[in-house]
């Protein structure tokens, strides 16, 4: 068993005991990019080893004298390339901010780094977080680990292959209408969407500001709880972040669900999704049943109008916050122009990518006169009467449980030539960011393909503790299967 299949929590006792130096966890987790990363591109920047090093000594002297104490000290991290990082490009995997490097750091990243984490690269992702698939990418599509011919999922499809794949123990992922939980569900891996507020924004890179969350992508549900509970924290240079009266994330993960109430929204579970998917959340539902949970079936309604209201309101905000890359003041600017206008037509127009440019087009027509209240406004009220909907399911229910995406990772190049069907595969992620709500995914099982299928937990708002609970006590029940990818045989 090599390093990089251990839990971040693992590693990060092994060091803490003196059995694994921070330098050998380094020297792991690059040697695993050196040997995969042209297979899989995980990654838009990998620190240079020597660097990698010079930290990973700096960080065992504060372990050993005590400075650093926390679970997560000196474990390789990788961080989604949307997060500012000082010093490092930041490149939200687009053209138009290929030589970009950030003055300061996100408050999520820092409050990593205080922590302790070794962080050794920027994951890549779809462009401005725009897409299901990471093939939207400027710089090269991330194929999923477990069979590299299928895509990894998307937003954060590059965190989520770097951590199946070995190449970090854990990573940063942001999640604006399950770009956590889908691409986790598609990589075998636990991905985690917080309460909107919980971690702060400042420092990522904003697409849909009323619905965007950092959150973590782990091996299991112990390492996301570890994880939430060190980047989560109250921050007045985020005018949305919340303060909290508990940030103790880690005291639910008890293997623990007797009387707890699921609810599973028949919505969820008819047409369009896969039967082998429908099967796995039904088999996790009777897991939960046989430890003591009650589970039922009801109707959770206005699902259908979920997408939609989502594409109508991110690409509104999407087109507000994409407007301040114009060639001005940093990021790509184009080599000949005639004036003002042109520099900024031509520099858009060559920096960004068709799906980006896509969403700026909807967002703005969205937006304009005689159409805003069509549109726009509609899609504020749709997004208030989702709201209620789960506000009246949570009186009755503990935590709901679903599918965390239609089927399995689709092949490579079948989604871009279908934006529709692409955006309709949102379907069972995007409500939870339309509400603010928090969700995990976690590994289920393995359709006949040999592709994981990801089971979804939705709570009430601030009760992370509810679906932290029932996912580790699912994980528990689970049947064994190796989830690392060192102890498959490579397709």
């Amino acid at each position: 068993m090599g390093l990089m299949d251990y839990t971040a929590v693992e590693l990060g006792k092994k060091i803490k005991a003196g059995e694994v130096s921070v330098l050998e966890a380094a020297n792991a987790a690059m040697d695993a990019i050196d040997a995969l990363e042209d297979k899989f591109n995980c990654y838009v920047t990998v620190q240079e080893r020597a660097a990698v090093q010079a930290k990973a000594e700096e960080l065992q002297k504060k372990i050993d004298d005590g400075t650093l104490t926390g679970p997560l000290a000196g474990v390789p991290v990788a961080v989604k390339d949307n997060m500012c990082t000082k010093g490092t490009r930041t490149t939200c995997s687009s053209k138009i901010l290929e030589n970009f490097e950030p003055a300061y750091t996100a408050e999520a990243v820092l409050n990593l780094e205080k922590a302790g984490a070794l962080i050794i690269g920027k994951t890549n992702m779809d462009e401005f977080a725009m897409g299901s698939t990471t093939e939207t990418s400027h710089y090269g599509v991330t194929k999923n680990p477990w069979n590299a011919e299928h895509v990894p999922g998307g937003s954060s499809g590059g965190s989520a292959a770097a951590v199946a794949a070995g190449e970090c123990s854990y990573a940063l992922g942001s999640d604006t209408g399950g770009s956590i939980r889908q691409p986790a569900s598609y990589c075998g891996i636990v991905g985690m969407k917080p309460t909107y507020g919980t971690v702060s924004r400042y420092g990522l890179i904003a697409y849909g500001s009323s619905l965007d969350q950092i959150g973590p992508m782990a091996k299991d549900v112990t390492d996301c709880a570890t994880i939430l509970e060190t980047i989560a924290s109250h921050d007045p240079k985020d005018s949305t972040s919340v303060k909290r009266e508990d940030y103790d994330f880690t005291s639910a993960l008890t293997d623990d669900v007797k009387g707890m109430r699921i609810g599973i929204p028949r919505d969820y579970m008819g047409e369009g999704l896969d039967e082998e998917v429908k099967e796995a959340v039904l088999a996790a539902a009777k897991k939960l049943e046989e430890k003591g949970a009650i589970v039922e079936e009801f109707d959770l309604s206005l699902v259908q109008y979920a997408i939609p209201a989502y594409y109508v309101i991110a690409s509104a905000e999407a087109s507000s916050n994409l407007a301040r890359f114009d060639g001005v003041k940093y990021g790509y600017r184009t080599e000949s122009y005639e004036g003002l206008h042109n520099m900024y037509k031509k520099t858009r127009s060559e920096g960004f990518g068709p799906e980006v440019k896509r969403r700026i087009m909807l967002g703005s027509f969205v937006l304009s006169s005689g159409y805003y209240d069509a549109y726009y406004l509609k899609a504020l009220r749709t997004k208030a009467l989702i709201k209620q909907a789960f506000d009246k399911a949570f009186a009755k229910y503990d935590v709901i449980l679903g599918p965390a995406a239609p089927t399995t990772a689709p092949k490579l190049g079948e989604s871009l030539s279908d934006p529709i069907k692409m955006y309709l595969g949102d379907i069972y992620t995007i409500s939870v960011n339309l509400a603010g709500l928090p969700g995990i995914s976690v590994p289920g099982s393995l359709d006949s393909k040999g592709l994981p299928i990801g089971i979804q937990f939705i709570g009430d708002c601030f009760k992370e503790k509810n679906i932290i609970r029932a996912a580790y006590a699912f994980e528990q029940s689970r049947e064994f299967i190796n989830w690392s990818l060192s102890g498959k045989e490579e397709k």
